[in-house]
């Protein structure tokens, strides 16, 4: 396998230390495809199983992947359409970035590297420090001062890392970590590294395992814009090895208030990144997607198209998954099915097609979005008398 640049061409070896190519293009991992396996049989899936699709030897890992597909029945009768749901809250520390870091720090250890760095708006964080730990090795997470759900905070210090805030967003502090990458000797493991985007693509290969088919439409949120460009990659690779027959039309959805994408895309007009992202959605609060070329590229390959959904629409759909199936999942990961309701509603997408929606994140990760939404009741006294007056 081979790190090939999506803007020169230029190819650099697979275990060259580098982030991006020398002409400032992203860098992709060029799979062996001739060397991956038709594993694809609906049986015993997780990330690993899909080890010939990787690129790297090692394994730190914890159990992660395999993460649940559901049929959302009680909402396909309320919209008339198709729906899943890929929960990758289900994974080890909650959230779809475990997938990237199993095969980034064990990258690293193949690399030599002892210390690994990331810039975080919360689950990346939370999962660079979780298999740090795992691999027994140092972990430093850069997160923008105030703007960092508590629960994704617990986890990045519970898990041993290095917390280390800093004054301004998430931009701000991914510019620091890239600077630190390069002079200082640590492993950056944001979606600049190809290699954590290997991992992500695994939801891909999981989708097709657990479907037994592709699915018309992928739609998700998009923060850094690495896991749109992943997943694209994954059923693009299924498609070249011909074990499927079609491609899905990737759809991302990015919050109103740090929506740099969808402003470019619906104007035309080049891209230009927001300076001061705002949303409640903080996982996907970014202004300046690194990852933003690759996503653009998925988009367009695909067929596909981006939209905005406001806070409110955000957090009447995160409502929404939780009241009507059973699902917590954070304000972020309900931009999947809010810029659903708003294609449907706008007529942009076909009722008679298939959606899988990635919901990418546990809604533990955020709990006070909620409770700052909701006043309990008054305390009742403990009678039956005084119970029968709430239930009537």
């Amino acid at each position: 396998m081979v790190l090939k640049c999506i803007e020169c061409g230029r190819k650099y070896d697979e275990n060259d230390l580098r982030y991006r190519c020398e002409c400032g293009g992203l860098l992709e991992v060029v799979t062996d495809l001739d060397r991956a396996e038709d594993v694809f049989d609906g049986k015993n899936v997780t990330l690993w199983k899909y080890k010939s699709w990787l690129s790297v030897k090692s394994r730190v890992s914890l159990n992660e992947g395999g993460t649940p597909l559901y049929k959302l029945k009680n909402l396909e009768k309320g919209f008339g359409v198709e729906i899943y749901a890929k929960n990758e809250g289900a994974n080890p520390t909650g959230s779809f970035k475990d997938r990237g870091m199993t095969v980034g720090v064990s990258k690293a250890l193949e690399l030599g590297m002892d210390k690994v760095i990331c810039a975080s708006t919360g689950n990346t964080s939370a999962s660079l420090a979780a298999y740090a730990a795992r691999a027994g090795i140092k972990a430093y997470v850069l997160v923008p001062s105030g703007k960092i759900a508590l629960g994704k905070l617990a986890q990045a210090i519970i898990y041993g890392a290095r917390v280390v805030p800093v004054r301004g967003n998430f931009d701000d502090a991914l510019r620091v970590v890239v600077e630190a990458s390069a002079k200082l000797g640590v492993y950056m493991l944001n979606s600049i590294n190809p290699f954590r985007l290997e991992g992500q693509k695994t939801i891909a290969l999981e989708i097709y395992d657990q479907l037994g088919f592709v699915p018309d439409n992928i739609v998700l949120p998009v923060g850094n814009a690495g896991n749109i460009s992943a997943i694209w990659k994954g059923f693009k690779e299924l498609y070249e090895k011909g074990i499927t027959e079609k491609l899905p039309r990737m759809v991302g959805i990015q919050a109103e208030g740090a929506s740099p994408l969808v402003r470019a895309w619906k104007t035309g007009e080049k891209f230009k990144p927001i300076e001061k992202p705002e949303t409640v959605a903080t996982a996907i609060r970014i202004g300046n997607p690194a990852n933003w070329p690759k996503a653009w590229r998925a988009v367009k390959e695909s067929g596909g198209l981006f939209e905005s959904v406001s806070d409110e629409e955000i957090l009447q759909a995160q409502q929404l998954l939780a009241s009507k199936e059973g699902l917590f999942v954070e304000p972020a990961s309900a931009a999947s099915l809010a810029g659903l309701i708003k294609l449907l509603e706008i007529g942009e997408v076909d009722r008679s097609e298939s959606y899988v929606l990635i919901t990418t994140g546990h809604g533990l990760k955020d709990p006070n979005v909620v409770l700052n939404r909701f006043t309990l009741p008054e305390p009742i006294e403990p009678t039956l008398d005084a119970f029968k007056e709430v239930i009537r």
